[in-house]
């Protein structure tokens, strides 16, 4: 049916060529194995009375935990990893009734989610184990008995930063606790991993402190280093199973890529019409489809266009869809997973919110508008389609951005290469200082514990004790601040100035100061749970922001100019040209645009506000003159050809390291004052810097060689989005010169072969 579905889409009269290219990925047998010893008798009547015979990633998984061994589980979506870490979690249970268990997960939904999970084993094994939530929602009255009577905790990392000051209540807990159960794991990344990596230290000191030392068992999905990333995101080595023994049908993965609708190929047909229309013809050849949008808003219009698509023709269908996203009260969201798992909808149109493991049962089709940023996301979003063995779609609906439409003229480089890496810096030192300063208001930090922490230990410790935030005393440094310091740490991001948001003299949001900056900035139109608001002031001594509510039919895009400066070489390389990596000091200065419906430019403003500067690691490579001299010989312009290199290398940027674009600056220059030289800067946008840089000059070598094609193969003459143009350029993309940007990154890449060999 899906194979007639393809091609009932090619004899449409609105086809125009989408098709970029069908992959046909095919079916996977199941691959079962034994235990090395068999399972208590009450685990295995459960797995008898389900039908389940362990696969063979499930058994090794289960035999590496027995043996005492941490174990990180990268497996793909609905290949069974909640039952490879609930079967020795439940043995354990059962060997000794007084041993605990923490489960973490990265949202509620996927906690509420897994206690249905454990609730049904704890009643079909026969033993109380009593498991329940312990976040924010949980009702004040009912911690203490949790605390004093659960064996196994469900909760996130945000609580567990808010309960750690408090661990003494945990006594009973953290004394037998045995397993630790993170999962998900690769969305442990960035700042938020990072901040995530220090909680763990932090989780696993104070276990220590009441005599315990649990086991870890992490799960995620497919990355390139999950070895690298479980390290240090606990600071613990581990063994990986990643070897998929499941079963699954035949996949039709479908590139598709909106028609251009001018004659010079530079504007394509709007991404979210074509879904809508993919949508719609999903529905009505009855297959139930799971659409994932870029945003709330998306997923509220695409199902309101499709409805209304289907309203004249097929009313009952127009009925048996619905959106789905964050801020939907928990008991909607609860009906809308059981209407896809029941087959009473056909359709839904979602944000991420369905991405991770909530369990939906299995649908015919996913279509995905836009590329998610990472390919473990984009196979997470697909594995919702075809969890059985039956054949299933995934459709691909391009943006035209860089990275997209890379995909698109380059699908094997999709389907052919690894996952990206995870990244997790535990070298920041603003981030190391505050996890340092909230675990000394927990127990009294002293030089033993620095095996939790990083190399920046003892500066840290001096920094703070300077600040008067810290003291030194017989048991050790305690914190000193007024303030509790875990209700000024946000794991979410680095800085520590926070900015508070009114709107009538309510608190509706707070935000760091440099997304005050982006999004918060007086005249911004700034968007808060579907609404929009007016910025009337930010008040950078009161660290305010004031709002009204008003309904506009325009937006605002924050555009920045960048002063680079270099303090500290930490390396660098010669590959054919000179690449550095270290710290750098950036400055940026602000402008607004305000645009309408398609990225019109309605009007621009300068901002009264102070430029914003901050060190970060930046990596940068210097050209010789000899490229210089070929171009200007060409009647090129060099400085567009470095601007339009730096634009798609950070467009790039993404397919090697998990990050948004966003997380990434750039700066390119004729002269700069540091190198002497034409120099492309590429820099984290966070304070410290996350690790992108890092991973960037390791593999720069490639970086420029996808770069090239990027430029080279797009359909433009003069450059276009698809390739160099930026969105968040704050010198409204000029100068650019495509033709100059090919030319420089083929002498980089011939001076590169030149050197190796």
């Amino acid at each position: 049916m899906i194979e007639m579905f393809i091609q009932s889409l090619k004899r449409q009269e609105s086809y125009k060529k989408q098709i970029e290219y069908v992959k046909e990925i095919p079916p996977h047998k199941a691959c079962y194995a034994e235990l090395e010893q068999p399972l208590q008798e009450v685990i295995q009547h459960y797995l008898d009375q389900k039908g389940i015979r362990l696969y063979s990633h499930q058994a090794n998984a289960i035999n590496k935990v027995r043996r005492g061994k941490n174990v990180i589980i990268v497996t793909p979506t609905a290949s069974g990893k909640t039952l490879a870490f609930n079967i020795p979690v439940f043995e354990a249970l059962i060997k000794d009734d007084k041993a605990t268990m923490l489960y973490l997960y990265p949202t509620k939904a996927l906690t509420n989610d897994q206690l249905q999970v454990l609730n049904e084993m704890e009643e079909a094994i026969g033993i109380s184990v009593f498991p329940n939530v312990y976040d924010g929602d949980t009702v004040v009255h009912k911690r203490p008995s949790i605390r004093k009577h659960s064996r196994i905790i469900l909760s996130n990392p945000y609580g567990i930063h808010q309960y750690l000051p408090w661990h003494y209540k945990w006594k009973r807990f953290f004394q037998n606790l045995k397993i630790i159960v993170i999962d998900e794991t690769h969305m442990y990344r960035g700042v938020f991993g990072s901040n995530v990596a220090m909680l763990i230290r932090r989780l696993l000191r104070i276990c220590q402190h009441y005599g315990s030392d649990p086991q870890l068992i992490l799960s995620s999905a497919t990355i390139a280093n999950p070895k690298e990333h479980s390290k240090k995101l606990t600071g613990e080595d581990f063994e990986v199973v990643a070897n998929d023994g499941s079963a699954r049908g035949k996949k039709f993965f479908i590139f598709w890529n909106p028609p251009f609708i001018d004659e010079t190929y530079t504007i394509r047909r709007s991404t979210h019409q074509e879904t809508k229309d993919l949508f719609v013809q999903n529905i009505l050849n009855k297959f139930q489809t799971l659409c994932f949008t870029v945003s709330r808003k998306m997923a509220e219009l695409i199902t309101r266009w499709s409805k209304e698509s289907l309203k004249a023709t097929s009313p009952r269908l127009a009925n048996a869809i619905t959106a789905y996203r964050a801020g939907y009260l928990p008991g909607e969201r609860r009906v809308i997973e059981k209407g896809l798992r029941t087959k009473n909808l056909l359709g839904v149109t979602s944000t991420n919110a369905l991405e991770l493991g909530i369990d939906i049962g299995s649908l015919d089709s996913v279509i995905i508008s836009g590329y998610p940023g990472t390919v473990i996301s984009t196979w997470q979003q697909a594995g919702r389609a075809g969890r059985t063995t039956a054949d299933s779609l995934v459709t691909l609906v391009a943006f035209q951005n860089p990275l997209d439409q890379y995909f698109m003229k380059h699908p094997q480089d999709f389907f052919d290469r690894s996952q990206e890496h995870a990244i997790i810096d535990l070298e920041n030192p603003y981030i190391v200082m505050e996890h340092l300063m909230c675990a000394s208001a927990e127990l009294p930090l002293t030089r033993k514990d620095r095996k939790y922490f990083s190399a920046l230990f003892e500066e840290s410790i001096a920094a703070l004790e300077k600040q008067i935030l810290i003291r030194n005393t017989p048991n050790g440094w305690v914190y000193s601040g007024r303030v509790r310091p875990v209700s000024i740490v946000n794991l979410n991001n680095i800085s520590n100035k926070i900015v508070t948001v009114t709107c009538n003299g309510d608190i509706i949001e707070t935000m760091d100061l440099t997304k005050a900056y982006n999004e918060a900035h007086q005249g911004a139109v700034l968007l808060h749970q579907g609404e929009s608001y007016i910025v009337e002031a930010l008040n950078l001594e009161t660290s305010t922001v004031k709002v009204r509510q008003e309904d506009v039919n325009y937006y605002t895009e924050p555009r920045k100019t960048v002063e680079i400066e270099i303090k500290k070489l930490h390396e660098e390389k010669h590959v054919g040209i000179d690449i550095g990596i270290g710290e750098v000091e950036v400055t940026e200065f602000f402008q607004y645009f305000v645009l309408k419906t398609y990225d019109e430019v309605i009007g621009r403003s300068a901002l009264n506000l102070p430029p914003l500067g901050f060190s970060t690691i930046g990596m940068w490579f210097t050209l010789p003159e000899a490229i210089r001299k070929e171009i200007e010989n060409q009647s090129l312009d060099f400085e567009g050809g470095l601007h339009a290199i730096e634009h798609a290398m950070i467009a790039m940027t993404p397919f090697y390291a998990m990050c948004d674009r966003w997380d990434i600056g750039g700066v390119s220059t004729l002269i700069h004052f540091d190198t002497g030289r034409p120099t492309i800067f590429i820099y984290d946008g966070y304070e410290g810097g996350i690790g992108i840089s890092e991973k960037l000059y390791e593999l720069v070598e490639h970086v420029f060689e996808t770069t090239l094609r990027l430029i080279k193969d797009c359909e433009c003459k003069e450059g276009c989005p698809s390739c160099i143009y930026s969105p968040k350029c704050g010198n409204e993309n000029e100068p650019l010169d495509k033709k100059a940007a090919i030319i420089i990154l083929d002498r980089v890449q011939k001076r590169i072969q030149n050197k190796k060999s």
